[in-house]
């Protein structure tokens, strides 16, 4: 929602530009820009400042385009369908109720930092849900055959 100098400053402070190569938009330039172009420079793009939620969406369905996990935040009404487009959703907790119940999980109190917890924790749950499900079928693959096998021996 900052200009561009604001978005800028902002992103550098917060680690998001690294380099030279870095690129930042503004709303109307990436209007202008077909989705091609897009798909082109989507992999440096760090800011777009200004985002309109027509741009948000356009930016998940590109990125979706080129095979990548999206995850999108957003605390307004107008960042709804951006929420629910993408794979992963991160919803504000002051946010309106709209956008939470879009997105697919709330960040109570409203850190960044708390996003990058969230993926560590989900990502260790998945992982021990597979272990138990291998470890599960293993044993019950086993029984089953010696439930078989064993009468016809």
């Amino acid at each position: 929602g900052d200009k561009r100098e604001t978005a800028v400053a902002i992103a550098k402070e917060s680690g998001l530009i690294h380099s030279e190569d870095d690129v930042v938009l503004t709303s109307g330039e990436m209007k202008k820009m077909s989705d091609d172009e897009l798909k082109k420079i989507l992999p440096q793009l760090r800011v777009v400042a200004r985002a309109l939620p027509t741009d948000k969406s356009r930016l998940v369905n590109i990125a979706q385009e080129l095979d990548m996990v999206v995850g999108m935040t957003g605390d307004g009404v107008n960042d709804a369908p951006a929420l629910k487009k993408a794979e992963v959703g991160f919803a504000m907790g002051s946010g309106t109720e709209v956008a939470k119940e879009a997105g697919d999980i709330t960040i109570l109190d409203d850190n960044f930092r708390s996003i990058v917890k969230a993926i560590l924790y989900g990502r260790s749950i998945f992982k021990s849900i597979r272990k138990f499900l291998i470890f599960q079928l293993t044993v019950n693959v086993a029984a089953v055959l010696v439930c078989f096998l064993g009468p016809m021996l």
